[in-house]
Parts: structure tokens; sequence; C-alpha cells
């Protein structure tokens, strides 16, 4: 792998207060529905619910914990003066994003260790919501970062737009010696449920999570161990795809349309883009795959034959806290790295790949190294195995 000399030195997450556990949401949903006059949109709902790879996610409206009854985000026989309207969504949106960011950017720098007004770049990232002056503003008040810090908002980009961000974090960090980019990704996607019976909303209802993710870019030194190295990156959008993922505004939230197809797409395409960014080299051990839906990870463990192993930070996410779209590849990464952590790990090479409205995706190639000093940018085995004897 040839390296750029940038690396995320640090990571952090977190997540809403509200859990959302996926037996008792379904349970509720389906009573919703069965209330409401839809008895196949009900018996439907509960088989997506139990297939879908989920176990629990997390919410910041605590509404969506009420009975059948009481939540309005649920389908109801009643009129739909209640539900909530795309301006109230924004406004609990504006309330709860900003210290959920500011949670999970202060969690990535105390692990990379480096202080807040040494930062050089801030890149901001969500598709859940908008509000002026936005995330990127407030979090320097939040964080403590310099006021002339370079920010760079990354909006309404899906799924993809966190490795987007890291790619986009790697070439400031090659291309300017003393930068060092913070890249935080919050989303909200529960606020965007519709009371719907649909089969449409409610797939979407079925698996997506609120949370917040941060990393923190550059070139590593003698205090950082653990970290991922990046290195060749590659985007692309897949043909005849434009249809199969479409996010757009509604008059109550964001109206998400998912094609059951994006899996079949993604393990037709995929696999040739892949091939090309290795240059016909072997195939990484790691791989951080963005858990867009179960369907994805299987299609992709299917067509490279993967170990449970080699995507069990993937489905872990996926069980335990949802597509949390975004900002979800940074969990599947502090996953993975804690994981390498507890085994003591050499140098190991990866991929991490994330798919999003296009349909696009974006794939970059990582090293995850014990003791990244040893490893010198710019080789494509340089320090492996002295980093190795270090482990």
């Amino acid at each position: 792998m040839e390296r750029s000399g940038a690396a995320i030195l640090g990571l952090g997450t977190a997540v809403p207060a509200y859990r959302m556990d996926q037996e008792d949401t379904s349970r509720r949903l389906t009573e919703a529905l069965s209330s409401a006059g839809h008895s196949d949109s009900s018996r439907w709902a509960k088989r997506i619910f139990r297939q879908c790879g989920v176990e629990s996610r997390y919410t910041c409206e605590p509404n969506l914990l009420e009975s059948a009854a009481s939540c309005r985000y649920f389908p109801s026989a009643d009129s739909e003066a209640a539900v909530p309207s795309t301006s109230g969504r924004m406004a609990l949106y504006k309330r709860a994003s900003v210290p959920l960011a500011a949670e999970a950017a202060e969690k990535a720098l105390a692990d990379s260790g480096i202080h807040p007004e040494d930062i050089t770049h801030l890149i901001t990232v969500s598709c859940t919501g908008q509000f002026l002056p936005g995330l990127d503003a407030a979090l320097i008040g939040e964080l403590g970062l310099r006021p002339t810090v370079a920010r760079v908002p990354l909006t309404f980009l899906g799924c993809a737009a966190g490795l987007k961000a890291v790619c986009l974090s790697k070439g400031l960090v090659a291309g300017q010696q003393n930068a060092r980019a913070l890249v935080v990704c919050v989303e909200l996607c529960t606020l965007h449920i519709q009371p719907s019976s649909d089969r449409e909303a409610l797939y979407g209802a079925s698996f997506f999570g609120d949370g917040a993710s941060a990393c923190v870019i550059g070139r590593p030194d003698e205090r950082h161990r653990g970290v991922f190295l990046l290195g060749e990156e590659r985007s692309a959008l897949l043909p005849d795809s434009a249809g199969e993922m479409i996010w757009e505004v509604g008059n109550h939230g964001f109206d998400l349309y998912l094609s059951p197809s994006i899996p079949r797409l993604i393990g037709e395409h995929v696999p040739a883009e892949i091939n090309r960014l290795l240059e016909g080299g072997p195939e990484p051990e790691l791989w951080a795959i963005h858990p867009g839906g179960r369907g994805i990870v299987d299609i992709m463990q299917e067509t490279f034959a993967l170990s449970d192993g080699q995507t069990s930070a993937s489905r872990s996410i996926l069980r335990n806290y949802g597509n949390m779209s975004s900002a979800t590849i940074l969990f599947v990464l502090s996953e993975m790295k804690r994981m390498l952590g507890e085994e003591k790990a050499g140098y190991k090479e990866g991929i991490a790949l994330a798919f999003g409205p296009g349909v696009t995706a974006e794939m970059i190639r990582i090293a995850y190294s014990p003791y990244p000093q040893l490893c010198q940018a710019g080789g494509s085995t340089a320090g492996a195995e002295e980093a190795d004897a270090y482990a």
C-alpha cells in the first residue's frame, strides 16, 4: 500500500440517551399499524424488523419510546395534525446535534493527543438536518478550536459522506506538513421516521439510528499507537443507479427510498472498483464495510469470501446501533481498532468502504499499525516487519 503520510490518529463516538430496543419498537409499531387498519403492513413490518440484523438503536427523540397510541411518528387512524412537521424536526435536530457531535469530537481529540487549538481543518458531515450558522461554527466554541480554522461542511451526501470526509482530510494532510484535520459526523436519522404504512417508509424505520462520530487525521509521531494509515482512495458512481437511493425533503421530515436492488448493484459493480483500487494486488485482511443494511454486508462477504471475523466489526455496529448514515463508518473503524488492540495485532492492511446516494461507492486503502512511526510514508511494506516485532 502506497501511503500518504496521513493517518487516523484518534477516533470518538457518541449516541443519544434514549435506546430503542428492536423487539419493543417492532411490537409498538405493528400495534399502531393494526389499530390504524393496516394489517398487511403490520405483518410485513414485523418480518422486516426481525430480519434486518438490528437488535438496538439510539434516538434523540423520547417520543419514539412511548406507547403506540402516543407516538407521533407511528401511523394513526386519527388526523395528521399531531405528526411532527419538518420545521419541528429541524428544531430538535438543532438542539440535539451540537452536544452529540461535540461529545464524539472531544473523545477523538483525547484519543489522538492533539490539542483543539492545533486543529487546522474542521470537516463537519450531516444529511439529516440543517441550520445556519451551522454545526461547523457551533463546534468552534464548543471544542475551543481556533476561530481561523478552515471549515468545510459536507451536507446531504448520505451514508458515504463520512468516508468522503476522511479522504478529503487525507489529501489536506498529505499536502501540508503541519495540517491536522478534525472530521465530525452527526446523524439523527430517527427524526425522519414517517407515520406511514408504505413498505418503503417501514423499511427505513426498521434499521436507522442516531449517532455521532469523529476522527483526527494528521501525521503520526512517537506519541501515537494503534492508528490507521491512509493510502490510495477511489470514488465511483455506479451505472444506472440514480433512482435506487432517494432522500428528499417533505412536509413531515425527509422522505427516504431505498431500493431492494442496492445489494445486488453493489455486488455487480463494486468488486471491479475494488480491484482497480488494489491494482491487481492481493485482497487485504481488514474490511471496514459500512453496514448500510444486512444485505450489503452479506453481499460483500459472499463476493470476497470473507470470514465472519472479517465482517464482525460491521455486523456488531449494525446489531447494536443500526445504520447511522455518515457516522457509521467511523463507528466500524473504532470497533475494529478496539478489537485489534485487544488481540495485540501487528501491522495489517485493509480497506474501508461506504455507499451513498448516486449510488456512490467510496473506498480507501488503510493499514492498522501499532507503531506507525516505524512505517515510513511512501513505501508499500516499509516498517511492517519491524512494527510486527514490536507488537
